[in-house]
């Protein structure tokens, strides 16, 4: 459930929800640390639920003492109301028993705000891509039928490549099987688009094909892409100089070697 850190719930009507997959590299949480970061966007509230591994922490884009003494817990909301954009950042790994109902929860607590779109952003492992998902671009997107009535051209304006089906059996011809959706490493991704589709949804994921070690390039490619779309720079320039980076950022692969081990 979604409980909000103001005095009075926010409205989310008409707003657009950008939200991350915990998935391969984490670069959807990258990516929108970067745009909360960037943007000077608003803490509102947070999702309290036990599918999340429970965790607390200071403020990951503090720019003071004060600010960085501030408790932050696994999915919070923030918001820039000037833009009709709201963020869900989760920075927590989902209970494996408990994905499903953590998309439950999503997609009620999306229904009943309002929102006029979420984009989902994630990640799916490079080294399994079928071999037409080599060709081009690592991007790829999906979008549920409800968002393509209204966002079919502004899609084909951009040129991006949509997510391929796969065959069910890797190499195996049988003209009696469907190709099918397949996400590896993208945690929720495939499961809340399905259901969104279900339910009606206007939602999009927005994803890349990656491998794990340093995201961050990754994180600015998929930040870019969405701000391709969206707009949500003043400066439509793709230099990656343009997002500011927070300061959690700084201790992403922990503290430096100990010179007492030397």
């Amino acid at each position: 459930m979604f409980i909000s850190s103001q005095s009075s719930a926010p409205s989310f009507r008409d707003f657009t929800l950008v939200m991350p997959a915990v998935a391969v590299g984490n670069v959807g949480q990258l990516a929108v640390d970067l745009i909360v970061s960037t943007l000077n966007m608003s803490r509102v509230g947070h999702i309290h639920t036990d599918c999340l591994i429970p965790m607390a922490g200071n403020n990951p884009y503090a720019s003071s003492k004060e600010d960085g003494e501030e408790l932050h817990t696994p999915a919070e909301v923030y918001a820039a109301a000037e833009l009709k954009l709201a963020v869900l950042q989760i920075r927590a790994p989902i209970l494996q028993s408990k994905t499903k109902k953590f998309r439950q929860l999503l997609v009620s607590w999306i229904k009943s705000s309002g929102f006029s779109r979420t984009v989902v952003l994630s990640s799916s492992h490079a080294y399994q891509r079928d071999d037409q998902q080599l060709q081009g671009t690592p991007l790829r997107y999906l979008v549920t039928p409800s968002l393509l009535k209204g966002s079919a051209d502004a899609l084909k304006e951009l040129g991006w490549r949509e997510m391929e089906r796969v065959p069910a059996f890797p190499g195996l011809t049988d003209g009696n099987t469907e190709p099918r959706l397949c996400i590896p490493g993208g945690g929720i991704t495939k499961g809340l688009y399905t259901d969104s589709c279900k339910e009606d949804l206007p939602l999009a994921v927005l994803l890349l094909f990656c491998s794990e070690g340093d995201n961050i390039p990754d994180a600015f490619a998929l930040a870019n892409h969405l701000n391709d779309w969206l707009h949500l720079l003043d400066d439509n320039s793709k230099q990656p100089n343009k997002w500011k980076i927070p300061t959690s950022w700084s201790l992403l692969f922990g503290n430096g070697i100990p010179p007492a081990l030397f």
